[in-house]
């Protein structure tokens, strides 16, 4: 019996995590590889800490409650995870533990000295590598102290540390089992950590090495600096030689110390250059053994290298799967559809399989590869002029690559006479009959989907959908609809640029655009503010909606005074913006039809916050405020030197953009429109697949790409270990951040901006809504979190055509993604607010209730207490 309580290294490998844990499974798959020295040792596993804990049935009771805590609970989290340690660490050891620990302490030699070493079987994974949240105990000698130190290891299962990481991570408490690595000390001369892609940037090509004298130990504490060696291609490209003050040393009677380290010596390296080499090539043999780039902590003992951990590094952000050895300048697409949230596999496909141009998934996200028209000069001057006037972070980051000059290929110029990728379509009149005619042609598409697809059930379906996808596309690429997005987007620039030149005035055209017709996305958020009018004078509904839970409310809504009219009025709404959600070009996130209560709190703000025919007043200010802005500045233009010319040309301009500019927000409502429909008829399948018992929920399917999803509808098997793990890969997406511009060697670009009129102190963003406004931060994450009072400003993480029903509520706007033309900043402008977008952690640098001023005009915000 007692062979199931103790395993020894070189009988385990990486499959093994549930027998050994995580670190014990990896320790055992190094041990197997050519050419890597694991110290000897063995592993108490997983069997006997189930004993172990089967001897204290007041854990299971224990463990209920701390699951029940949340992961900020921190003081409930404290009290519990110390009452479990406590009880696990005063557990006898049974003697056949005892016994089988003891003879495989005898096998290694009793009176060495061991590092005893926790191992979960959540621990090192992939998605989660828990560094450092377990313990560790070095130079323990005696079976006595090894198995003392065994039960410390048990019970570090509970330290606070790791419960709150678990529980951020999704892990259950209670499927999580400890293993313990008992190895054999090594006495080294320099140890330290291997990175075998640069930790910082992401680049997988680069390799870091810290190190130090002595044991880890001082590293890992942070008691002294390392030396830091670069590794490109072979070749040290970089180092910084730390003054090492100090060293852990293994003590003869077991236990550790800090010690002195002499002059000259703590001015060494602690390893020579050709060390850093040959470490890094055993690095690269321990990376291809795994398969993905590696954590790995060594020791350095008479010149040979030790390897005594290895663990996924998990913050990498993922690379595309390109199929070749090419190199690769990946855009995201999240950042310009300000949606940087995972996405499910199904929303991927959906969203892949109806997008204009090729896309390449990546932690849960999508990305579009332009290389090629980088590697083109004059395809790369179109590409950076459109998204840096998007995005100037997005540009910064490609002329950084770019300016490394051996990453992105030289490409020759089109030849003559053949227009160059990405070549602006050709200029459409000035005529709002034009935009009507577009949106007709929207309608009657969207009438034949909804009509047509009400009779296709099963496979017929997705044959179906596919051809939808091909309709889809062909709206969507319109060449009208095209022109007219760039004639609306190019009027503004040129408002923008010439006004500022004639006139000095900055961003004129955030003015002038004010209360634009035709803008579903603005219009929106108005028709809410109609909603709260209807319920504002009904106390019952009102005292009813702020008591709301779940999703069956509306029929509620008919049995209280009034209540018949207020859920008309919420009805008609839902029917003509229902198809929205937060995160919407993700096809499985809940539309507002679905989930409904989403909208309660924002209409119980209008009910609060604003009076009876906002919405009409507002409407009419902003028309007022943009008439009164071109009177001034055309009259302004003709007392210029030529300026009746200049008066005429920017009248024509104004006409442009007031005719165009509110269609910008039409092609995304089509969009949307057509995935509720999509989406409805997805899960009526699903629901046919959960009847017939093919899947367990509905939401299962959300986990599969559309084609496997069609696979599944035909032959009613579904793979459920391959759902369990989509699930487990998008649940650690979310603590992925996704990088503005992903090269092909994992390095992440943000850019950054380079100017010097933003004050000291200030965070720098992108001007997109002019103004200046003062007000207390409100840092929502969620917008059915969102708490606002008028004058508040929001700060937030990105906003979508979701969010417009609250721009009515705020007096300015801050977010860490965005560009010029994203949603955020469009509606920004036309309800007047000062906005700054593409603010780096702005969520994390300015604090919910500080007071803060944003510079609408100039591109930045202060903090003011």
């Amino acid at each position: 019996m007692t062979e199931r309580y103790v395993r020894e290294l070189h009988e385990v490998d990486e499959t093994q995590i549930a027998v050994v844990g995580g670190k014990g499974a990896h320790l055992g798959g190094l041990s197997r590889i050519d050419g890597v020295r694991v110290p000897d040792g063995f592993c108490v596993t997983t069997d006997a800490f189930r004993r172990i804990s089967a001897q204290a049935p007041s854990l299971e009771d224990r463990l209920d409650e701390l699951s029940r805590s949340g992961p900020d609970d921190r003081e409930a989290i404290r009290t519990l995870s110390a009452q479990i340690r406590r009880t696990v660490e005063g557990i006898a050891v049974p003697d056949d533990l005892v016994a089988a620990i003891s003879r495989a302490l005898a096998r290694l030699g009793e009176g060495a000295a061991y590092a005893v070493r926790s191992s979960a079987t959540a621990e090192d994974l992939p998605t989660a590598s828990f560094a450092g949240q377990q313990d560790t105990y070095l130079n323990v000698v005696g079976t006595d102290e090894v198995l003392r130190h065994v039960s410390r290891c048990w019970a570090s299962l509970f330290t606070e540390r790791a419960v709150t990481y678990r529980q951020r991570n999704g892990i259950d408490h209670r499927k999580v089992r400890m293993a313990v690595v008992v190895q054999r000390m090594v006495v080294p001369h320099a140890s330290g950590i291997l990175f075998t892609a640069d930790p910082v940037t992401g680049n997988r090509t680069v390799a870091t090495v810290d190190a130090g004298f002595g044991l880890g130990e001082a590293l890992v504490s942070g008691l002294v600096n390392p030396d830091v060696f670069k590794v490109r291609h072979g070749e040290v490209v970089a180092r910084t030689i730390a003054t090492k003050q100090r060293a852990v040393h293994a003590l003869p009677a077991g236990g550790t110390r800090v010690v002195a380290v002499g002059s000259p010596r703590r001015d060494e390296p602690s390893l020579t250059d050709a060390q850093v080499l040959r470490l890094v090539q055993l690095g690269r043999r321990i990376e291809a053994h795994f398969g993905r780039p590696q954590d790995i902590e060594w020791c350095l003992v008479d010149d040979g290298f030790h390897i005594v951990q290895s663990r996924p590094i998990t913050t990498l952000f993922p690379v595309p799967e390109a199929g070749d050895r090419e190199n690769h300048v990946y855009v995201s697409v999240g950042h310009q559809q300000m949606m940087t949230d995972p996405m499910r596999p199904l929303g991927l496909s959906v969203w892949q399989l109806t997008a204009m141009a090729p896309m390449h998934e990546a932690g849960g996200r999508l990305f579009v590869d332009v290389i090629r028209r980088l590697a083109s000069p004059a395809s790369r001057a179109g590409l950076l002029d459109i998204v840096g006037r998007g995005d100037p972070l997005v540009r910064d980051a490609l002329e950084t690559v770019l300016d490394r000059g051996d990453f992105i290929p030289s490409l020759p110029d089109p030849a003559p006479g053949r227009p160059a990728a990405g070549g602006r379509p050709a200029p459409v009149a000035t005529d709002p009959a034009v935009v009507t005619e577009l949106i007709e042609r929207s309608q009657a598409s969207l009438a034949t989907l909804e009509r047509d697809i009400r009779t296709k059930t099963g496979p017929a379906l997705f044959d179906f959908l596919l051809e939808a996808f091909d309709e889809h596309r062909r709206v969507l690429g319109d060449p009208l609809s095209l022109q007219v997005i760039m004639a609306g987007m190019e009027a503004t620039w040129w408002l923008n640029d010439n006004l500022r030149e004639w006139l000095g005035e900055k961003n004129a055209a955030d003015t002038l655009t004010l209360s634009a017709p035709g803008n579903i996305t603005s219009e929106m958020g108005l028709a809410l503010l109609d909603v709260a009018d209807v319920i504002r004078p009904l106390p019952e509904v009102v005292a009813f909606l702020e008591g709301v839970e779940d999703e069956g409310f509306m029929e509620k809504l008919t049995s209280l005074p009034g209540g018949t009219e207020a859920r008309k009025a919420l009805a008609e709404y839902l029917d003509r913006y229902g198809m929205r959600c937060v995160g919407e070009i993700d096809i499985t996130r809940p539309r507002w039809r679905e989930r409904p209560s989403t909208l309660v709190p924002l209409i119980l703000d209008h009910v609060r916050n604003s009076g009876p025919g906002a919405a009409g007043r507002r409407f009419a200010q902003g028309r007022r405020r943009a008439q009164e802005k071109e009177q001034d500045v055309l009259s302004r233009l003709r007392a210029l030197p030529d300026g009746d010319r200049k008066a005429d040309e920017t009248k024509r301009m104004i006409d442009r953009v007031r005719t165009f500019i509110g269609y910008r927000e039409y092609p995304k409502y089509d969009v949307v429109s057509r995935y509720f429909l999509y989406k409805q008829a997805l899960l009526g399948e699903a629901e046919r697949l959960v009847r017939a018992g093919v899947v367990p929920e509905e939401e299962d399917v959300f986990y599969l790409t559309f084609q496997e999803f069609h696979d599944v509808v035909r032959s009613h098997r579904v793979d459920d270990e391959l759902i369990r793990r989509r699930k487990d890969a998008f649940r650690s997406y979310h603590a992925l951040t996704p990088p503005r511009v992903l090269t092909s060697e994992g390095e992440m670009v943000s850019g950054r901006y380079r100017r010097d009129d933003v004050p000291a102190g200030a965070l720098a963003g992108l001007p997109v809504s002019a103004g200046t406004v003062e007000g207390r931060a409100r840092v929502v994450l969620d917008m059915a979190q969102a708490d606002l009072e008028a004058g508040d400003i929001l700060v937030t993480t990105f906003t979508d055509p979701s969010w417009s029903p609250l721009f009515v509520a705020i007096a300015g706007l801050v977010t860490e993604v965005g560009g010029l033309m994203t949603h955020g900043a469009v509606i920004a402008r036309e309800y007047g607010l000062p906005a700054v977008v593409g603010v780096a952690q702005a969520t994390r640098l300015i604090r919910d209730g500080q007071r803060i001023r944003v510079h609408g005009t100039d591109g930045y915000v202060e903090i003011l207490s």
